[in-house]
């Protein structure tokens, strides 16, 4: 039997049910709780190993499961992606340097739905580029959720997105995107950080796709290194990322990984 609920568009995307928000938010919530949890172990002479292990064991007591682990033979509960890495950096024995600055992407499904989010940390005190790099990523990402609402499209979102980091003279990667979501990891549409106003699929209520900017300091070309996972800023330039999971809402967006303890945004206080 088909687990999927709604219908789809003619761009293939599905709309979701009222009553599946209620999944997309549990799911939601723990990979958020997850990251909340992570925050205070993101500190110098940490390795990217052990903050995983720590991720692997907080799925495990929840009950649920990673959707990395095993996806076309990852075998990590999480993405950490350091510096000049911009995302799919693949956790190992390298420790995290005073100053450095780590996007961490946990997916997890809940009873059958996936809750995909990933966030900005910093160990130790960042540079002030690095700062701002990471305000300028968030607050990118902020504007496209803004600009989420039914009767826009989706390269409203990317163009606000574009917009808003290219004023601060930041590049935005081309080469991955955001991708609608539910109870499968992977789905259309293809949500692009980049874009011209009213082009696109048009957003309507019951779509959940996640929204993650890539945003560099210097230029946005990327490449893939030889392990097939790790994207890094091909002019080795600071990258940052932040992402979440919404669903469309008759008036706007609902964002499902939203950080309980208020971590979404890291602090600076270090």
């Amino acid at each position: 039997m088909d687990q999927h609920t709604g219908r789809l568009t003619r761009d293939g995307i599905r709309i979701h049910e009222d009553a599946d928000f209620a999944g997309m938010h549990a799911a939601g919530r723990l990979a958020a709780e997850i990251l909340d949890r992570t925050a205070p172990l993101v500190v110098p002479g940490v390795s990217t190993a052990e903050l995983d292990a720590q991720i692997t064991r907080w799925v495990e007591e929840a009950g649920a499961t990673s959707a990395t682990i095993g996806y076309k033979g990852y075998a990590h509960a999480s993405c950490i992606s350091v510096n000049h890495v911009v995302c799919h950096g693949i956790p190992g024995a390298k420790t995290l340097k005073d100053g450095d600055i780590a996007n961490i992407d946990v997916t997890v499904i809940v009873d059958g739905w996936f809750g995909d989010t990933s966030r900005m940390f910093v160990a130790g005190k960042p540079s002030i580029k690095a700062r701002n790099l990471m305000d300028v990523t968030h607050d990118a990402l902020m504007r496209g959720i803004e600009a989420v609402r039914p009767g826009n499209t989706f390269g409203d979102v990317g163009f606000a997105i574009q917009a808003y980091a290219e004023a601060h003279r930041m590049s935005v990667v081309r080469d991955f995107c955001g991708h609608g979501l539910g109870r499968v990891f992977h789905a259309p549409p293809n949500v692009l950080h980049y874009g011209r106003p009213g082009t696109g699929p048009v957003l309507e209520e019951g779509m959940f796709f996640t929204i993650e900017p890539m945003v560099n300091l210097g230029r946005p070309e990327t490449k893939v290194l030889a392990d097939d996972w790790t994207a890094v800023t091909r002019d080795k330039s600071l990258s940052a990322q932040f992402e979440h999971s919404i669903g469309v809402t008759a008036t706007g967006a609902d964002i499902f990984t939203l950080s309980p303890a208020g971590l979404f945004h890291p602090t600076y206080d270090a």
